[in-house]
């Protein structure tokens, strides 16, 4: 299946024309006003381009003066101290209202322009990490934050937007089928000890 996709985008994008960023993604910044007695689920990214993740929930006392933003599912996040490493997801239906620091950066696609799916694929591309981490100065340890200007600017291929969407949809079909993977052998892992009990008594 990675074949596949690999196989797919590089299919669509070998002829695309390309556009800076900005011109099919814009900042979004859903600032949310704390009260100190209400809760507020985060969501984190994983690197490596491993997605999304829930923490636990945060009280406005607690947060203290940290900023939040609002996430929407459908956002292409960066985490910009840790995009470099491929700190880039899309948010899914499940992070809908939950909340990030001001360290994220948020972007509504274009509709007509782009999909986050298609997008996302290429900012973990080998180019387009390459791309991402010369947006990415600094050297304090991993901390190297993405510049807002420098990665607007940054060139994206732009297939039509109709094979972008079908991208989208085998790229969903990938997650699924690795998620169930990961549950077979989760499920597969927890009979084991069971099994070899069996085995060993010769009830098999």
């Amino acid at each position: 299946m990675t074949r596949l996709l690999r196989a797919e985008y590089k299919r669509i994008t070998e002829d695309a024309p390309t556009k800076p960023f900005r011109d099919v993604a814009k900042l979004v910044r859903r600032w949310v006003k704390t009260k100190p007695d209400q809760n507020y689920p985060e969501t984190g990214i994983r690197s490596f381009g491993k997605g999304t993740f829930h923490k636990p929930a945060l009280t406005g006392e607690q947060l203290g003066n940290k900023r939040i933003c609002r996430i929407k599912a459908g956002d292409l996040v960066f985490m910009n101290v840790f995009a470099w490493e491929g700190a880039i997801a899309v948010a899914q239906p499940e992070d809908e209202g939950r909340v990030a620091s001001h360290r994220f950066m948020m972007h509504e696609v274009v509709p007509d322009q782009a999909t986050a799916e298609f997008l996302c694929y290429y900012f973990l591309t080998e180019r387009g990490l390459e791309q991402i981490r010369g947006a990415s100065p600094g050297s304090a340890g991993r901390n190297r934050t993405l510049g807002i200007t420098k990665l607007e600017k940054i060139p994206v291929p732009v297939p039509p937007i109709e094979a972008q969407r079908r991208f989208a949809k085998l790229r969903k079909l990938y997650f699924q089928l690795q998620r169930l993977h990961q549950e077979a052998e989760a499920e597969l892992t927890s009979f084991t000890p069971s099994l070899l009990a069996k085995a060993f008594r010769g009830e098999l």
